[in-house]
């Protein structure tokens, strides 16, 4: 299912007086490009408030749910990978937000949780090699042992040539 991204519409009560009515006074692009500042203004009291809009982004599961995207499930399902490993809450962060650009990139409103899988194993290879070992296992669906050896060759094979 292809479709572009879209801004979410916002029908935002004022906060000042419950007015179900505004009007945009000025707009504003966020520094990252992900978001959008509306400044607005209620026409029933004339006090002025802030919203921030977001692209949708939907995350389809394999039993056909549909859910929006979390950069939290992307924090939580990599920590498990990362238990042990030098990697602190920060890196974690950094690389649930380099995992939404690159989704982000392809232009779609709506996404596989399987390809989301995928897309986190470039950033995570480059983090933790082991915790990418322990991701792509379930991922790519290591059964053997061989698997894994096939993986580690290929990395080093990659390493070797400075990929």
């Amino acid at each position: 299912m292809t479709h572009a991204l879209s801004w979410q519409s916002v029908h935002m009560h004022c906060p000042f007086c419950r007015n179900a009515d505004s009007r945009v006074v000025d707009s504003r692009t966020a520094d990252d490009g992900s978001s959008i500042r509306r400044r607005r203004e209620c026409p029933a009291c004339g006090k002025r408030f802030t919203t921030v809009e977001t692209a949708s982004l939907a995350v389809v599961k394999r039993n056909g749910v549909t859910e929006p995207f979390s950069r939290d499930k992307i924090v939580s399902g990599v920590r498990k990978a990362c238990q042990g490993r030098p990697v602190s809450d920060d890196d974690l962060a950094v690389l649930a937000q380099k995992v939404e650009e690159a989704i982000r990139a392809n232009g779609q409103a709506e996404i596989n949780a399987l390809d989301i899988g995928l897309a986190i194993l470039p950033p995570l290879r480059e983090l933790d090699e082991i915790a990418y070992l322990r991701f792509a296992s379930v991922y790519q669906a290591f059964d053997t042992l061989e698997d894994f050896e096939s993986a580690i060759a290929r990395l080093r094979e990659e390493d070797a040539r400075g990929e």
